[in-house]
């Protein structure tokens, strides 16, 4: 059975592509240079959200034009789930269809997931800038599609997507992960945020930052088998800062407008309004190379 998307998302998408102003791209007249993807979903997902930075220009004045990419995108989605999901042919379309249909609300939160990479970073030079090269962005866009997929109980589909994008931005968020709006990851590489783990709005993160497990549980009459299905990493409130290098692991609660500073272990709770950071370096010691 082939699909055909069949709801309103097209509507609201191209409303709000008119409805777009400065910073964000308004100039219908540019073309970026191509970038290559080794499967067909990214590409159509920043076409449909993000199209005046992707080349998608024709989608701009034409709801049928952006409801043959979100056709296409389902296409891709509906064999996704299906190669993992016992649903059957109506039921994997409702699924797909529910999915597209949030599109227009991600786009807005990612709207202002870009204010905050551009607020956040001194180097950033304007919205598209960050759309199209900032690898935080690239994996919070990806992210919070597929986090819709894991929420429907589509995990496995879900963790693809992910993965793929782990492999374009170093950045492994994992689908079941919770985050709030304004979110910003800087730099990116290395960094690894776990399935419990929640994140609260205005979160900026630097690189090889871990939101990790402290120890794990093994399951109870099973030999060689971990506990799935339990809390196993942080809660991280509004407002927060984590420097690069911090592992910051287990359940724990990290209260709002917290500091975190480069290189820091937290495994206990930390309060609201409050700096955490490494007091006593290690010493560092030179001498002449001849």
């Amino acid at each position: 059975m082939d699909y055909e998307y069949s709801s309103n998302a097209h509507r609201e998408l191209v409303a709000a592509y008119r409805a777009d102003e400065p910073p964000f791209p308004t100039d219908d007249s540019r073309v970026y240079p191509r970038r290559e993807f080794l499967r067909d979903e990214p590409l159509l997902l920043k076409q449909l959200l993000f199209p005046r930075c992707w080349n998608g220009t024709a989608l701009l004045d034409d709801p049928d034009e952006t409801r043959g990419h979100l056709t296409a995108l389902g296409t891709c989605m509906r064999k996704g789930i299906g190669a993992y999901s016992g649903q059957d042919g109506d039921e994997l379309t409702e699924t797909v269809d529910r999915t597209l249909d949030r599109l227009p609300t991600i786009r807005r939160a990612l709207k202002q997931d870009a204010e905050a990479a551009y607020k956040g970073d001194p180097a950033a030079k304007s919205y598209c800038e960050i759309i199209r090269s900032y690898p935080g962005f690239h994996a919070i866009l990806t992210h919070r599609v597929a986090h819709v997929l894991y929420e429907a109980d589509h995990p496995e589909y879900a963790r693809e997507l992910a993965e793929y994008s782990k492999t374009e931005t170093g950045i492994d968020i994992h689908p079941g992960a919770e985050i709030g709006e304004c979110f910003f990851v800087d730099h990116g590489t290395g960094v690894v945020i776990g399935e419990t783990a929640t994140v609260g709005d205005w979160v900026r993160i630097y690189q090889n930052v871990t939101l990790g497990a402290l120890h794990f549980e093994e399951k109870e009459g099973a030999e060689h088998m971990l506990a799935k299905d339990y809390k196993r990493h942080p809660d991280i409130g509004d407002h927060v800062v984590i420097g690069a290098g911090s592992n910051v692991l287990g359940p724990v609660e990290i209260g709002d407008h917290v500091s975190i500073g480069a290189n820091s272990w937290v495994t206990d709770d930390i309060p609201d309004d409050t700096s955490v950071f490494v007091s006593e370096h290690p010493e560092q010691e030179r001498k002449p190379n001849h």
